[in-house]
């Protein structure tokens, strides 16, 4: 006999529970229990099967960014996709970017170091356009098409917003000493060294939260060392000497023994030391705009140091081999003699007059 609350029966004396929930099925006999125990039972029962379906939905989007590209791409290739070679190109551009990041942190505010140096580099904001499609594509197959335990991996696929096709470029912003002096106080204490760094270097985020101590090769003559960025990590997919200068030498050399892989890492609280998956996360975003600077992207980082340098009447091809650009015969390796002078060069930023502000207005 049915009770007042579907899925509760009465047979005899006994209660028994039988009920579909959320496409599972929950039956238990109770034996001579009260009304009001197996109502009580039956909503612990299914409070259990919401916080498991919690979990499975949680583990699927802790899944690397990098295993659903590559469930796609076997996907695609089992289909025999006209298209899969492009697909692939595609997919390894993005990889130094979100390969790295879990599902659920992949976002729109996350592709804006790669599109900011996509364009930067010359791609039309079509091309850029296809790559973010490859990352929509992802991202929708892990809500609404893969399943773990039968559950998405996502809960919901996040918007990722195309470029501007008619707008080829978005302009830098370079940080004035001023606005970097009300920034960086305002960042978490993790986030300040990697972002000193970039300043003082221009290297870009990936590679900054991905630098490895493996990379470091001493120049006993300068009493310093450089870093060597293999292809594999390297946006032009070749080897590049990254110099420091004396600011950046000594944010490394602070951060020695706290790490045996990475150089910039944190601690969640109860937590090993990790990597920083990125500069552009929450802190820094809400750094930003806490003192004003929300139009600020970790890519200007890149970009203040790269002015920087033009003011301190750096010399074009320093530039390039101190920024990483491809011009032709550049070497993958420096002479000593030619570590000493990028050195030099490097540290003329810190000299340098701030005429950021005033460039601004009279460009407009």
């Amino acid at each position: 006999m049915r009770t007042r609350t579907k899925g509760i029966q009465l047979e005899g004396t006994e209660r028994i529970i039988d009920k579909q929930y959320r496409g599972e099925r929950i039956f238990q006999r109770l034996g001579n229990v009260s009304q009001d125990a197996a109502e009580a039972w039956l909503r612990e029962r299914q409070a259990q099967l919401d916080i498991g379906r919690q979990q499975q939905l949680r583990a699927g989007s802790d899944r690397l960014w990098a295993d659903g590209a590559a469930k796609y791409l076997t996907e695609c290739q089992q289909r025999k996709v006209r298209t899969l070679d492009l697909i692939g190109y595609h997919v390894r551009i993005l990889l130094p970017y979100i390969g790295s990041m879990a599902m659920r942190d992949v976002c729109n505010e996350a592709m804006e170091s790669f599109k900011d140096e996509r364009v930067e580099d010359g791609a039309k904001n079509a091309t850029v356009n296809r790559s973010l499609e490859v990352v929509r594509t992802v991202m929708n197959r892990a809500a609404r098409v893969w399943r773990e335990n039968g559950k998405p991996w996502l809960s919901t696929a996040p918007l990722i917003e195309m470029l501007d096709e008619t707008q080829q470029r978005r302009p830098p912003y370079p940080l004035s000493w001023e606005e970097q002096a009300k920034l960086v106080p305002a960042l978490a204490s993790h986030l300040q060294r990697p972002v000193l760094f970039a300043l003082n270097t221009g290297a870009r985020d990936n590679n900054v939260c991905g630098l490895r101590w493996s990379w470091e090769v001493k120049v006993k003559e300068l009493k310093r060392s450089v870093f060597v960025i293999p292809a594999a990590e390297f946006k032009g997919q070749r080897d590049h000497v990254l110099i420091l200068n004396d600011a950046a030498w000594s944010i490394v050399e602070a951060c020695r023994g706290q790490h045996s892989d990475f150089v910039f890492v944190y601690a969640a609280p109860g937590h090993e030391p990790g990597r920083i998956g990125t500069i552009n996360n929450t802190g820094w975003q809400n750094a930003r705009a806490a003192v004003g600077l929300a139009k600020v992207r970790v890519h200007d980082l890149r970009h203040t140091y790269g002015q920087r340098l033009r003011d301190a009447g750096v010399s074009e091809e320093d530039r390039a081999l101190l920024l990483g650009h491809a011009i032709e015969g550049m070497p993958q390796h420096y002479a000593t003699a030619t570590v000493a002078r990028l050195v030099d060069a490097a540290n003329k930023v810190a000299f340098t007059v701030d005429r950021t502000t005033l460039l601004r207005v009279v460009n407009g």
